[in-house]
């Protein structure tokens, strides 16, 4: 999966729900909760009482950190 560079300026920042997060980043659900936990995950943001979802560039950003890390 390419995505633009989110310094790029045609690319918008938007909120990415459950199963768009899973597919981007690779990680289950119970673990990105314990990862967060942690501080080593992007925080979910709450839209409303039911309903949470995560800003696709962080998802992005953590998912090239942990690429880079693991070729440098």
């Amino acid at each position: 999966m390419h995505h633009q560079s989110f310094t790029s300026p045609t690319f918008q920042d938007r909120f990415v729900k459950e199963a768009e997060r899973k597919q981007i980043t690779q990680v289950s659900r119970s673990q990105a909760y314990k990862l967060e936990k942690a501080n080593k995950y992007p925080k979910r943001v709450q839209l409303s009482t039911r309903s949470v979802a995560w800003r696709l560039s962080e998802l992005i950003a953590w998912v090239e950190s942990r690429t880079q890390s693991r070729f440098s």
